[in-house]
């Protein structure tokens, strides 16, 4: 490195430990230069989060006129292989391998994933909506299409987040991988922002084409970001690939004893999950309804996936302060469920108030409320993680949370649809026939959720076994 070069790295790095939440994760050993490049891989992840969640379903809905229960469906279908998660963490820390990498194949694997589901993509959206000759066409071609076209995407997203997370781990020390965990996710939400408001200006004028362009545009980015981030990260092992260990444990075995260790992680994971479903059961709901209900554009609205991960960012980065201080990592989440209270009420009213600064507010609260509890949780997990076990916590902690998003969107989807035509069918009901109607049952749902998941939290506060060293 120059020497203007590593000067201008010594002044962000004093910057960013005293402002960036977990940029003091840097270690001598793995420099903040080094870690920012290696966070790379969850900038694609965000960037995918971001057409999939964001752009693609209120493109799917409102320009291209596709029914909402199979856009929730084809949302959720990435999150398949969430369960998975916790599996492939632990298969990649025993992978044997004759280069001697653990955790690079499967990086690379889950890229050329990734890069083939967003290269078919577009092409499939459009005979999904049976435009232009694509009409001649039988409907489950496009229907297949666009399903295998998402599967690749969430098997490729989902492999290289969870085995970036575990590389992560390997490269740094012990008493800073929560540390080095928090900045990957901090990464991950500003690649979202990021995203969001860079797709939105290019599809602020929606065509067929600038759709073609900024997905396969996607394809590539996360092609090249993910090989710049795994460049000389791993350090190959040649031995490796010709040992053997028949006293490894099995998946099976580890998982009993992950379960099993008394720290009520049965309960843990019910919490996790039903938050996390009470904060993502409107993901593929809130630009639709922002742009049926309230008239907003393709630009504005994807705005809000940029709002809603900004409300992330700062929930995520005063949960890191109070939570280096010590408070219990449960009653953060806990109060991260309360946010969320208030939050879909300003959603559900804006409607009524046909105001978008209210919706706006909900939306950047929801993110924030989102943030608390999700740092919450990943803290306590990294906390009460047995010896030897971090990835695998970390991977049971994200596949129940991807999980869980994936069931609550689709319901979230097909529930809005059932709702909305029944209220239009039954003669009792066409008073309360608008397009809100669908929406709004999905946000009070969520509602009950959260405080389902308070009620599940609640016993957790001020229970953990043990704690990492700060």
């Amino acid at each position: 490195m120059s020497t203007i070069g590593r000067k201008l790295m010594q002044v962000w790095t004093g910057i960013g430990t005293r402002y960036l939440p977990f940029a003091d994760a840097a270690t001598p050993e793995l420099p903040l230069s080094r870690l920012l490049r290696l966070s790379l891989f969850q900038i694609t992840v965000g960037m995918a989060v971001t057409l999939l969640v964001g752009t693609l379903n209120r493109v799917m809905i409102v320009e291209l006129g596709v029914p909402a229960s199979i856009v929730a469906v084809m949302v959720a279908l990435p999150l398949l292989f969430a369960p998975f998660r916790a599996l492939i963490g632990f298969k990649s820390d025993n992978h044997q391998s004759a280069l001697g990498w653990r955790r690079v194949p499967y990086i690379w694997k889950g890229t050329l994933l990734q890069f083939g589901g967003f290269a078919m993509m577009p092409f499939a959206l459009l005979v999904l909506s049976g435009g232009g000759e694509s009409g001649a066409l039988p409907t489950w071609v496009g229907q297949l299409g666009a399903a295998v076209a998402f599967l690749l995407v969430g098997a490729g997203m989902h492999t290289v987040q969870t085995v970036g997370l575990a590389l992560a781990t390997d490269l740094a020390e012990p008493e800073a991988r929560p540390k080095v965990v928090g900045l990957m996710y901090v990464m991950l939400l500003l690649g979202t922002i990021v995203s969001a408001f860079f797709f939105g200006w290019l599809l602020a004028d929606f065509t067929p084409a600038k759709l073609i362009q900024v997905i396969q545009g996607a394809a590539l980015t996360t092609m090249i970001l993910n090989v710049l981030a795994l460049w000389k990260q791993e350090s190959r092992h040649p031995r490796r690939g010709a040992q053997r260990h028949d006293d490894d444990p099995s998946f099976v075995e580890a998982w009993r004893h992950f379960v099993g260790n008394g720290n009520q992680v049965v309960r843990r994971l019910l919490t996790i999950g039903l938050g996390t479903a009470a904060f993502t059961m409107e993901d593929v709901l809130l630009e639709p309804y922002g742009g049926q209900v309230l008239g907003l554009t393709v630009g504005d609205t994807t705005k809000l996936t940029a709002t809603l991960a900004l409300g992330g960012l700062f929930g995520f980065g005063l949960a890191s302060k109070v939570l280096s201080r010590g408070m219990d990592p449960f009653r953060m989440a806990c109060y991260g469920a309360l946010v969320g209270i208030p939050a879909f009420i300003f959603v559900i009213i804006a409607a009524p108030m046909n105001s978008p600064f209210v919706f706006a507010a909900g939306v950047a609260l929801i993110g924030f409320g989102g943030g608390l509890f999700g740092h919450g949780t990943l803290t306590a997990t990294m906390n009460l993680a047995p010896p030897n076990q971090a990835g695998l916590a970390l991977g049971a902690w994200g596949a129940v949370q991807a999980t869980a998003a994936g069931l609550a969107m689709a319901l979230g989807g097909i529930l809005r649809d059932l709702v909305q035509a029944f209220v239009t069918w039954h003669p009792w009901t066409h008073w309360i026939s608008i397009p809100a109607t669908g929406y709004v049952f999905v946000y009070l749902l969520e509602l009950v959720i959260l405080l389902a998941a308070i009620a599940a939290m609640v016993p957790l506060i001020g229970r953990q076994a043990r704690r990492v060293p700060a």
